[in-house]
């Protein structure tokens, strides 16, 4: 990987969805590669369904937050949150989301959507929802720039976090390769 990497990433969703975990293996992943890392998140009554925003600096920054219309990529699991977080990201930035459709601000021309509760349905594991939408952004990272760039890892890097993680637990770790595979795929349809 390059030493130039700079790419700054909102993950955004609700109390419950894996918002932190979603962070946590794109910044192992990060790790792996050398690269320096920042993260940090907001709770809004997290326990009780309320907003998680979590700031990730893959890079040589000095702070971790993320200052509005400086994000890179935003990954939305809940599609309501656009409204809320879209301010985040840059002019030339690019956003996936969880939804049936494309939220309601159709400014966002980077956007692409994943109805990842119902392929999480699908695939029997309704907590899935955030390594569907995780798969899906590596996929449209990676079909975007063939030559890389666009994300500062792949999914085969996040699935080396995840057998580093779950290693010993063959049954988490099949459910989440499974999930993480379903989003990914869900990107050539």
């Amino acid at each position: 990987m390059s030493e130039l990497i700079q790419q700054q990433v909102i993950i955004s969703g609700v109390g419950g969805q894996g918002v932190l975990f979603v962070t946590r293996l794109l910044a192992e992943a990060a790790i792996n590669h050398g690269l320096p890392v920042f993260t940090s998140e907001t709770h809004g009554m997290a326990q009780r369904g309320g907003t998680v925003l979590s700031h990730l600096k893959v890079g040589d920054f000095s702070s971790p937050l993320i200052r509005p219309k400086q994000a890179d990529v935003l990954v939305l699991l809940k599609a309501e949150n656009l409204k809320q977080h879209g301010s985040f990201l840059k002019p030339k930035g690019w956003a996936v989301s969880n939804g049936i459709a494309a939220p309601e601000d159709e400014s966002q021309a980077n956007l692409q959507t994943i109805d990842a509760d119902t392929l999480a349905q699908q695939i029997e594991n309704p907590k899935a929802v955030n390594l569907i939408v995780l798969g899906f952004a590596l996929a449209a990272a990676e079909k975007a720039s063939a030559g890389g760039g666009r994300l500062f890892c792949s999914a085969e890097n996040i699935k080396t976090v995840l057998k580093n993680r779950f290693g010993k637990n063959q049954k988490m770790l099949d459910a989440s390769l499974a999930a993480l595979s379903a989003g990914y795929g869900a990107n050539d349809r």
